[in-house]
């Protein structure tokens, strides 16, 4: 089985005000360093791994080999923060120390039969026409775009250095430099959005015409300044003037509808795509198949637990440097909590879930459950398989809540 690898650059030029990641501004002076402990990681993992006893081998894995799983990857995503915000040189020597180790390829066949595929997030802002031709030409072959929002005013008050003309701009400049493969993201329930300026959003995404499109509905809690400061009453950041619930479900329920009405299926409640375009390491996460995530802050899943670098950048760099694994947490899963994580995150795909096979793996009955949630409109079922009801995705989260009761 082949892994999902996921690079972690926590570096961002300014921290957005809904944020509740461990991300934010840092010095310049700290991404070489940081570049240099990241390379280490990725080329002492086995040494590292095996000096404190982790051996990263997904349970079902029959090969002859399975300690040796863990070298075959399909996928590659750098995320943050912003990664765009490094030097092409320094993506260059990330990439050189995933190449040595692991072996990039499709799972199941000759590379020839296909390249792998290689995400890069980035801020428009950051896109140059320098970046975007460095970028390709190192194998990276998939952009996913923090756009957020097409109005100026909702982009201000959310923190974002870019404005509607750096979207275009980026895009234009991506296209030109031969990207074939764009991923946008749209936020709803922005501070002063509105139907009408969500509308255009929309109708300007749409006009781009990005192979995936990603839409997240605003979060609100105490991860985040935008959070504490709803959650405390107060007005900073532009606390008062965010969409109300029932405005945000009513935003996601109309991308849904123009969204469908484009040509993008609809695969993950956050998710839409153009045939053939589905996120292929994104869908690592929610089919919960084996992954790898390297430098700070990142996760991983080996089908057995879960574990997590220390966040903290100088702490990473520091325990990278000593020789050390940065592990902060680990998490062997008990099987209740392995079948939890198969109905949520199998829900969260509009395919739904086979729960019959969930029954015979986990020696489980889920039909009464289901049959229950199916009569109050949250499920339909359809024979063996499970899934939200469509007029159920904006509240998947309380849905998910009453499941797992």
């Amino acid at each position: 089985m082949s892994l999902g690898l996921y690079i972690q650059v926590p570096f961002c030029q300014t921290k957005c005000t809904y944020c509740n990641f461990h991300t934010g501004p840092f010095s310049r002076s700290l991404y070489d360093p940081y570049v240099l402990a990241l390379c280490r990681e990725i080329s002492d993992y086995a040494s590292l791994a095996d000096a404190v006893g982790l051996k990263f081998c997904h349970p079902e894995d029959q090969s002859d080999r399975p300690e040796e799983s863990w070298r075959s990857a399909d996928t590659l995503y750098i995320g943050g923060g912003t990664p765009s915000l490094l030097d092409p040189a320094a993506l260059v020597r990330i990439l050189d120390s995933v190449r040595c180790s692991f072996s990039l390829g499709i799972a199941g066949g000759p590379p020839a039969l296909g390249i792998p595929e290689v995400t890069l997030e980035a801020d428009p802002e950051t896109i140059t026409p320098e970046k975007a031709s460095a970028w390709l030409a190192i194998g990276i072959n998939r952009i996913s775009l923090g756009s957020q929002s097409f109005n100026d005013v909702e982009l201000h008050a959310a923190g974002r250095l870019h404005r509607r003309d750096d979207i275009y701009r980026a895009n234009d400049t991506l296209r030109s430099a031969g990207f074939r493969n764009l991923s946008f993201d749209l936020i709803a329930g922005l501070p002063h959005q509105t139907a009408s300026t969500w509308r255009d959003s929309l109708d300007q995404l749409l006009s781009l015409s990005p192979e995936h499109i990603s839409i997240y509905m605003l979060e609100i809690d105490e991860g985040s300044r935008l959070g504490r400061e709803v959650l405390s009453g107060g007005s900073r950041y532009s606390a008062s003037a965010l969409p109300d619930d029932d405005s945000i479900a009513s935003f996601y329920e109309l991308a849904c509808d123009l969204l469908s009405r484009s040509g993008y299926d609809h695969y993950e409640i956050s998710n839409w795509a153009l045939p053939g375009r589905r996120s292929l390491h994104n869908l690592k996460y929610w089919t919960r198949a084996p992954y790898l995530g390297l430098g700070a802050g990142a996760h991983s899943f080996d089908g057995n637990a879960r574990w997590a670098n220390a966040h903290e950048p100088a702490a990473y760099v520091a325990s990278i440097n000593s020789g050390r694994l940065p592990i902060e947490q680990r998490e062997v899963l008990t099987p209740q909590q392995a079948l939890d994580e198969e109905l949520f995150l199998g829900l969260r795909l509009l395919d739904g879930i086979h729960w019959q096979s969930l029954e015979h793996r986990y020696s489980v009955s889920l039909r009464p459950r289901l049959e229950s949630l199916a009569a109050d409109g949250l499920l339909l079922l359809d024979g063996p398989r499970a899934r939200l009801a469509p007029a159920r995705l904006s509240i998947s989260n309380e849905v998910f809540t009453v499941l797992l009761s």
